[in-house]
């Protein structure tokens, strides 16, 4: 009983994880977007767009 429990709770604590970095992602993927947007709406563009 108790492997079992040991073994059901790190793959929870695994999985909580994991979802916790893909959140953590997503979240500063979206706040990149909006930076970038602002900065290229104030006329502050990429460099690699100079080509």
């Amino acid at each position: 009983m108790s492997h079992t429990f040991f073994i059901a709770f790190s793959y929870i604590v695994t999985a909580l994880v994991i979802a916790g970095l893909i959140l953590r992602a997503v979240i500063d993927h979206r706040i990149q977007v909006r930076t970038l947007a602002d900065l290229e709406s104030r006329g502050i563009g990429r460099r690699s767009r100079r080509g």
